[in-house]
């Protein structure tokens, strides 16, 4: 299973910029397998992410902002979710992967 971050390289939103950041910074500290897509470059994987967005999970207005985050397929959630995951610590759940030892040790 690859863990898919949906994100764009030329956003002009810093917030947007540092959300990115922090989903690719911790996939990178935990050495989790991930894959980068830059949706301002990749027309078809732009359209794929926003089609595969949950209705819930849409804005009211426009398209859904990055990063957007998939296990392979599956819709993980955006970068709130992330968040809220991780202030659970339930991010492993979160990214649809089996358990890790952080979350097996504040269990015990």
């Amino acid at each position: 299973m690859v863990i898919r971050v949906y994100i764009a390289s030329s956003s002009g939103s810093v917030a947007v910029k540092k959300h990115q950041q922090a989903v690719v910074g911790f996939l990178e500290a935990n050495r989790i397998n991930f894959q980068e897509i830059d949706i301002t470059m990749q027309e078809e994987q732009r359209l794929w992410m926003y089609c595969n967005i949950p209705k819930d999970k849409q804005p009211e207005r426009g398209n859904p902002l990055p990063p957007q985050i998939f296990n392979e397929d599956h819709y993980c959630g955006d970068y709130e979710d992330f968040f809220q995951s991780k202030e659970n610590n339930t991010v492993f759940a979160f990214f649809r992967l089996t358990c890790h030892h952080s979350e097996t040790d504040s269990a015990s």
